[in-house]
């Protein structure tokens, strides 16, 4: 076998309809479009979502809720993983770069830690936000906390 003598496998592809290729054919005649109508003329094209008149569903489906177009967006990081990472990196201070290092944030991201988990290292962190327990939970295990 050679890509010269490839074919495709047996009743895998079918010829397509040749439309308005005369009344022999069955596509002839107004070749599928109907008698009339904007249809039938050359150069039509409807809107996305046009449903010839009938209310379009986009128009029917209520809308619902608000997304605040001046929310801002943190990444959060639980003590757990801040734990995993002095661990696993044996690193003790805790900043955007080391966290964009480790994969927990992007370049763009604001990042808030909370306090789920427990933690046991002595770390200096650095984030944009903190939850009020992970800030007790830092600092009872005698790190301290930045913001930046």
């Amino acid at each position: 076998m050679n890509l010269s003598n490839l074919k495709p496998a047996e009743g895998s592809t079918k010829n397509r309809k040749r439309i308005g290729r005369g009344t022999g054919s069955g596509r002839g005649g107004t070749s599928t479009r109907g008698h009339k109508g904007a249809g039938s003329r050359s150069g039509n094209s409807t809107k996305v979502g046009f449903e010839g008149g009938q209310m379009p569903l986009q128009r029917r489906v209520p809308k619902v809720g608000f997304k605040n177009p001046n929310r801002v967006e943190y990444v959060s990081i639980n003590l757990d993983a801040l734990q995993q990472l002095a661990e696993n990196h044996s690193v003790s201070a805790i900043d955007f770069d080391v966290l964009k290092e480790h994969g927990l944030a992007s370049r763009n991201d604001l990042v808030k830690i909370l306090g789920r988990g427990e933690l046991k290292a002595k770390l200096t962190v650095k984030a944009h936000a903190f939850s009020a327990t992970a800030q007790k939970a830092i600092e009872a295990a005698g790190g301290s906390i930045e913001k930046l």
